[in-house]
């Protein structure tokens, strides 16, 4: 066992005071900033949540468990059993043959009815978050982490950055601040197959941020249709859907998620692991929108989810 593993080893011979238990490691149950699996304990089964690689320096594990509190509080979290700030170990209940999103389609009008719910839910919270998700600080977090590891940004990079901030100064003119939970991505959200219960899981880029930031990402990760898009949007917003503004929003912020997590892939590739794919993918998009949003904004929301 590595470090990280005898760590979260000796979190679960105390969490449940049985110094017998191994970590078993065999049901991976998916993650790219942390890494879940599935353990049966004592005739229950838990979802182990193992920190990933920098995670220390990428995230805010206080404000991270806060959240997470308040957001099992509004019925839409599984049931956290064990949260070290420190390590960012997590022990959850599992939710029995509970299926993602990405598993079940998310382009499914019960997932997007459930998905729309589940963030007005978020975004109506009486309680704020006690921090704020800034997706341009967390790019220049990324980019110093990258630096210190001696990582390279592509050569275009400063160039486009430039660009987007500019694009984004143009056509947004105001933003709102709500809890928000910043990683909408299908993995995240879970169905109770016998209940049809949703949960939005996995809170840890959680924080005050613009509402349209969970609903552009939703969008972009599932890469839902154009019919998809409008139905989502009639459940979230009403028959009316999004006003031009929110509508403006989203675009920009599929484009800053995509430059945003192409850097973030970048510290993780330089951290020893395989995401150049990931990286590549997600910055030629964010390439290729930059470039046919610049020409003409009216450019469709699902076009822009392609690869």
């Amino acid at each position: 066992m590595n470090k990280t593993e005898q760590m979260v080893q000796s979190a679960l011979c105390k969490v449940f005071g049985d110094d017998s238990i191994i970590y078993d490691k065999s049901r991976f149950a998916g993650g790219l900033t942390n890494y879940n699996y599935i353990m049966e304990i004592h005739g229950k089964f838990y979802v182990i949540r193992e920190p990933g690689l920098m995670t220390e320096r990428m995230l805010n594990r206080s404000a991270e468990h806060t959240n997470n509190v308040i957001a099992s509080e509004l019925g839409i979290n599984s049931v956290c059993v064990y949260f070290d700030q420190r390590s960012g170990i997590k022990i959850s209940e599992y939710v029995a043959n509970g299926e993602t999103f990405a598993a079940l389609d998310p382009n499914t009008p019960e997932c997007l009815r459930a998905v729309a719910a589940l963030l007005k839910t978020t975004h109506a919270s009486p309680k704020p978050f006690p921090n704020v998700f800034d997706w341009e600080q967390e790019l220049l977090k990324y980019e110093r982490i990258a630096q210190d590891l001696n990582g390279q940004l592509f050569s275009d990079y400063p160039y486009l950055k430039k660009m987007l901030l500019e694009f984004i100064s143009r056509n947004v003119t105001s933003f709102e601040q709500y809890p928000c939970h910043n990683d909408t991505v299908p993995e995240n959200f879970l169905m109770d197959p016998v209940s049809r219960r949703p949960y939005l899981i996995d809170w840890e880029y959680s924080g005050m941020n613009d509402p349209t930031w969970d609903i552009a990402m939703y969008i972009l990760e599932s890469r839902l249709s154009g019919h998809a898009v409008s139905e989502f949007f009639s459940y979230y917003y009403g028959a009316a859907g999004p006003m031009q503004s929110e509508l403006m929003k989203i675009k920009c912020f599929a484009m800053a998620q995509d430059l945003l997590w192409s850097v973030w892939a970048v510290v993780r590739h330089y951290s020893g692991e395989d995401f150049l794919d990931y990286c590549y993918n997600r910055y030629n998009r964010f390439r290729r929108n930059l470039k046919y949003l610049s020409k003409d904004t009216a450019y469709p929301i699902a076009e822009m989810v392609k690869w």
